[in-house]
């Protein structure tokens, strides 16, 4: 990538959330990790659930969905919208675990890949932009569990219980129609 691509790349990285962990430079720093520029058309998957993770993204522009998809028991499930700045992915390039949920754009979008074989090397050479990253993820995890704690803490009962159907269909232990059949009651 040339100079003047880095720069704007780095400012990218630094305006996103993820720049108040790692600070100007961090972004400049990781600036020279990112694997490639990477379009995804409007309806097109960036990946699939169940799928390996060797990359993870960060949007920087257009809007991507979360999603379970579609089954014969159930129609697509829009679980959280991707907007720029946003991570994509890194939960399962850190672990290792395949991915959790399918990303499909809701409209022509751009993203920064970070592969595995360009990213890695990050650790070693540049070990506190390294921690501050996960740093931000982390705290992004914790930030996400503690809203979900307050919506459960003002849930009733009778909602508490279609919400846990409701988990137990997306994970798949359960097909579309109990959850409906709750609903009705």
């Amino acid at each position: 990538m040339t100079h003047k691509n880095i720069d704007r790349i780095a400012s990218t990285i630094y305006q996103a959330p993820l720049g108040q962990y790692i600070g100007r430079g961090g972004a400049e720093a990781l600036a020279h990790y990112v694997s490639a520029e990477i379009p995804v058309a409007d309806g097109e998957f960036l990946f699939h659930r169940g799928d390996r993770a060797d990359t993870f993204y960060l949007v920087t522009t257009g809007k991507l969905a979360v999603v379970r998809e579609a089954t014969r028991q159930r129609p697509e499930l829009v679980l959280h919208v991707l907007e720029p700045g946003d991570l994509v992915g890194e939960l399962s390039y850190i672990d290792g675990t395949p991915h959790t949920n399918s990303i499909r754009a809701l409209e022509d979008a751009t993203l920064l890949s970070f592969a595995r074989q360009t990213f890695d090397p990050l650790v070693e050479e540049q070990p506190r932009v390294a921690f501050d990253f996960m740093r931000a993820v982390v705290t992004r995890i914790h930030q996400t569990a503690a809203s979900i704690a307050v919506a459960l803490d003002a849930l009733t009962p009778e909602a508490l219980g279609r919400a846990a159907d409701a988990s137990r269909v997306l994970r798949g232990d359960h097909d579309w129609s109990v959850l409906a059949e709750r609903t009705a009651d």
